[in-house]
């Protein structure tokens, strides 16, 4: 089991990748610093990057490379436009992916969207032992993972079990 008794905010990280968001317009970006502040974790950084993958891998870079850092949550670029390259900017830089939550991603997506969910390429995954949740740029499928998927697995008190009562074994090898 990998539930806790108590509560254990975290320090997350929010990037939104975009090319046409700036902090006045971030809705999504805005909704998940605002979301997990309210859930009782930290947000570390904030920050919007072009959908380049070389700007969007060298921020997360820095931010798993920083042991106080427990997750990162990133938000756009996972469609199928030719600027969308958020998975391949971040999934090389993945330990382990976890392929639960794109499936379930787009299984709740689809009541809500239908069969247009199959363009999604959101993922999540662990890379240097942080969490990293890549999801779309739109601030409802930001609003699905959240309150269906990532705060409670983000949450220690979550039963049976749930990520972040992982973290202290994380670096078990």
């Amino acid at each position: 089991m990998t539930a806790q008794a108590d509560f254990v905010a975290l320090d997350l990280c929010v990037l939104t990748v975009s090319d046409t968001r700036t902090p006045d317009n971030d809705s999504s970006g805005d909704y998940l610093a605002l979301s997990l502040g309210q859930a009782g974790h930290r947000l570390r950084e904030k920050r919007i990057v072009h959908d380049d993958r070389y700007l969007i891998r060298a921020v997360v870079a820095q931010w798993i490379a920083d042991a106080d850092v427990h997750g990162v949550l990133v938000t756009g670029g996972t469609g199928f436009t030719g600027r969308d390259s958020t998975p391949e900017a971040i999934r090389p830089l993945l330990d382990k992916e976890m392929p639960g939550f794109g499936e379930m991603f787009r299984m709740l997506s689809y009541d809500e969207i239908g069969t247009s969910t199959m363009q999604s390429r959101a993922f999540a995954g662990l890379s240097n032992d942080t969490f990293v949740f890549c999801l779309p740029g739109s601030t409802s499928a930001c609003r699905t993972a959240w309150e269906k998927l990532i705060r409670a697995q983000l949450d220690a008190t979550t039963r049976p079990c749930n990520l972040a009562g992982l973290l202290p074994r994380l670096r078990e090898r």
